[in-house]
């Protein structure tokens, strides 16, 4: 049967559960959640990412509460000292994301759901890697998440690139789960790295190309030379969910081949 009254403190475990029919017994949700859109106007927000508000999630007397990451590792805490059962997952890589949808089915008692629509997902990568498989060349790709200061992509990021025929030019710190590790100190390095494709995605805010072609010496860079840079939508590539996996995905791969046709 699994929780009844659940409280998602990011967007990923909303799609999910929504995906797999179980969204009457969602009762919060987070406020940056888009996806589904529906969420929005049928469930309360009770959280950011950082911050909850603790005192509405306990009136909705939620039996299991859902987040992600070391960053909501504060707010856990404070549900568990008030009797909360809380599950935080710290999944970083695209494989992590399909054993998250996985292992959150197992949770709440749909596992059977789950595991075909986690199996689903699989497919779907894999047809947009045999289509990339395809292409004449592959480009190089800077993903930049942030821009003040510049931050490169994370883990599940770069493995999307991978999949939809590009390479990430910083493989080494796509590694890092931790954004503070994926800081450039030096921006030129990009510009060393020289990368054919420029994917912006400034966590929230609207991705300004004008501003990164701008910046000293970039000029250099293919990307810029040739035009290519191009938003990816965070809500579509930033959370480690089905969003990523599906949509996130076609859309750099989009890009690709659009590049490798040119």
């Amino acid at each position: 049967m699994g929780p009844q009254r659940i409280v998602c403190l990011t967007e990923e475990p909303t799609e999910v559960l929504y995906a797999l029919g179980a969204q009457d017994r969602i009762v919060g949700i987070s406020g940056f959640t888009v996806r589904p859109p529906r969420a929005r106007k049928e469930k309360p927000k009770v959280s950011a990412f950082t911050s909850a508000k603790i005192d509405e999630i306990l009136r909705l007397q939620p039996d299991f509460v859902v987040g992600f990451s070391d960053i909501q590792a504060g707010i856990a805490s404070e549900l568990v000292r008030r009797g909360v059962e809380v599950w935080i997952s710290n999944h970083r890589s695209v494989a992590g994301i399909l054993d998250y949808v996985r292992r959150l089915g197992a949770l709440v008692g749909a596992a059977a759901a789950a595991d075909a629509y986690a199996d689903t997902l699989q497919r779907g990568l894999d047809a947009i890697a045999r289509e990339a498989a395809a292409l004449p060349r592959r480009p190089r790709v800077y993903f930049e998440e942030w821009d003040e200061p510049p931050i490169t992509g994370i883990r599940w990021v770069a493995e999307l690139v991978r999949i939809a025929g590009g390479d990430d030019v910083f493989p080494e710190r796509a590694a890092e789960p931790l954004a503070k590790r994926r800081i450039l100190e030096d921006p030129d390095e990009v510009v060393r790295r020289a990368p054919d494709i420029i994917l912006g995605s400034w966590c929230g805010k609207k991705f300004r190309p004008e501003r990164v072609a701008a910046r000293p010496g970039w000029d250099a860079i293919p990307a810029v030379r040739d035009g290519q840079l191009h938003e990816i939508k965070s809500p579509i590539i930033l959370q480690p969910g089905p969003a990523a996996l599906t949509e996130g995905v076609a859309e750099i791969a989009r890009i690709v081949r659009a590049w490798a046709g040119r």
